[in-house]
């Protein structure tokens, strides 16, 4: 039996998610989670947990590459596929160098994630087919990377919370830093991205598909 814990900030995902695979037979969801800290503790509550099913992009101040990066701490063993809607750099790589050895899209088939999740128990890794294709075909293209690729995992983090319209203060209390740490991340994102304002940076995230417009 392979034992998993669920992460994502929306219920209906998370219980859509554990209805296709508790009809497997030989999986078993021990636990789920709204939020990275929340999945934090569960890791630990669960120790036998194989595998995480984690969301990327989630509120709080732990997305899913930090969340991954310190369960993985705690439970070396553990195997985490991301889940996202987006399919686009640099969150992938940057999930991959947190640890994960698993990456789907959140509009992949149900059997797809069954083999995904059974993959990665058996110390395989697993990458979406439409993100793995787009991967080999910018690779023939010589396709230039996005910019964001160029940030550190805590710089995105810090970028998804800008994006978000969180202000400073409110980046810093969730994060556990200073004001001044947060701006000396803020210039740095800016200048890597080559982007003034607030809009230029939002601007660049839509264009290189780090987010999404969310319809009415």
């Amino acid at each position: 039996m392979i034992n998993l814990l669920i992460v994502d900030d929306h219920q209906l995902v998370r219980d859509g998610i554990r209805a296709i695979l508790e009809t497997a037979g030989d999986l078993a969801v021990l636990a789920d989670a709204e939020s990275g800290e929340a999945a934090l503790v569960q890791a630990q509550r669960f120790p036998q947990v194989d595998v995480v099913l984690m969301d990327i992009q989630m509120p709080g101040g732990m997305g899913g590459i930090e969340a991954t990066r310190r369960i993985r701490s705690v439970l070396p063993d553990v195997r985490v596929i991301g889940l996202s809607a987006l399919s686009d750099e640099p969150l992938p790589t940057q999930l991959h160098e947190a640890g994960a050895v698993g990456y789907l899209t959140k509009g992949c088939p149900a059997k797809e994630l069954l083999d995904a999740i059974r993959a990665v128990h058996r110390g395989l890794p697993y990458v979406d087919a439409r993100l793995a294709q787009r991967r080999m075909v910018a690779g023939w293209r010589g396709t230039k990377r996005t910019p964001f690729a160029e940030l550190s995992a805590r710089e995105m983090q810090v970028a998804l919370m800008i994006l978000d319209g969180r202000r400073s203060v409110e980046i810093a209390q969730s994060l556990s830093l200073s004001q001044k740490t947060v701006s000396t991340y803020r210039k740095r994102i800016f200048d890597k991205l080559n982007a003034k304002t607030d809009v230029d940076l939002t601007r660049l995230a839509y264009r290189h598909g780090v987010i999404q417009e969310t319809e009415d």
